[in-house]
């Protein structure tokens, strides 16, 4: 049998709505890969769809917590970062992926901070900024095409784009640093939707597409970035592990559709576990 890989996942902790680490930690687990945390923040909600929220700064824990991983020799397989909980934490996550990654960890940052055009609310255009810094350090990035935008200091034009648009942006994230790209949310088709990626070290640009179910689904961003992973992890090229992260996260959100469940709380992912374990090969 394989030795079993580690995670380090690097995202906040939304206590009621399914993304970040509330959907990291289960989907990864589930492929068989031990999953440790760094939460970034904690929030009551995550903060789409949701008023009153609370929300608590973890900048000041981030330090201490990787001195004493230090302390245990931690070895690490993948660093996995996502949501951000302030302009101060993008040093100390560059940081911990100079401390903790060797040569055979992947690096993957979802740079998570905007979606249709508009940065999150408690993001800034000085941690965009930032974020592409720390962008340039991973070698495998997941982008949707605002974050994209931002990153590479550029309008956001929208669903009016070409295939050309599309490949150009991929190559002109991978000068930022990343071999790989994986861009969300790309469609040249009304009834299809899906994701393309980018090699750099063999110049090669691949899709993965199915069908798109109308309406916005919070945490889905999440739930495509966790099975991403698991999948590549898993020793799936980066053409099939992107299929298959789109195809789960489709299945995720039929269930959702299905039980009617009010969007805001984020994509019945658990009930699509078994069809992921299953395309992984695990059972």
């Amino acid at each position: 049998m394989e030795r079993q890989k580690r995670v380090v996942a690097i995202h906040d902790i939304s206590c009621v709505g399914r993304c970040s680490l509330t959907v990291a930690l289960p989907i990864i687990s589930a492929a068989g890969i031990e999953t440790s945390v760094l939460p970034t923040a904690i929030l009551s909600t995550h903060t789409g769809g949701f008023e009153g929220y609370t929300y608590r700064d973890l900048t000041e824990d981030i330090e201490p917590i990787s001195k004493h991983w230090q302390s245990l020799d931690l070895q690490v397989d993948a660093l996995y970062s996502g949501f951000l909980g302030s302009f101060e934490q993008i040093d100390l996550v560059a940081d911990l992926f100079n401390t903790f990654k060797k040569e055979n960890t992947l690096v993957m940052v979802d740079p998570v901070m905007a979606d249709n055009g508009v940065l999150y609310s408690v993001y800034t255009m000085e941690m965009a900024k930032g974020m592409a810094k720390l962008s340039s350090q991973a070698d495998l990035v997941v982008p949707n095409l605002t974050e994209a935008a931002f990153m590479l200091g550029e309008e956001y034009i929208g669903e009016n784009y070409s295939r050309e648009y599309i490949e150009n942006t991929l190559r002109k994230l991978g000068e930022m640093g990343p071999k790989k790209v994986v861009l969300t949310g790309v469609s040249f088709d009304p009834e299809l939707l899906g994701a393309a990626c980018y090699d750099r070290e063999t110049n090669t640009i691949e899709y993965a597409f199915n069908k798109r179910v109308e309406g916005y689904f919070h945490g889905t961003g999440d739930v495509f970035g966790s099975s991403l992973l698991s999948a590549l992890l898993n020793n799936f090229p980066l053409q099939e592990a992107t299929q298959i992260a789109v195809d789960y996260t489709l299945e995720c959100i039929n269930y959702t559709v299905k039980e009617n469940k009010d969007r805001k709380y984020g994509p019945v992912f658990e009930r699509a576990i078994p069809y992921l374990i299953k395309r992984l090969g695990l059972v």
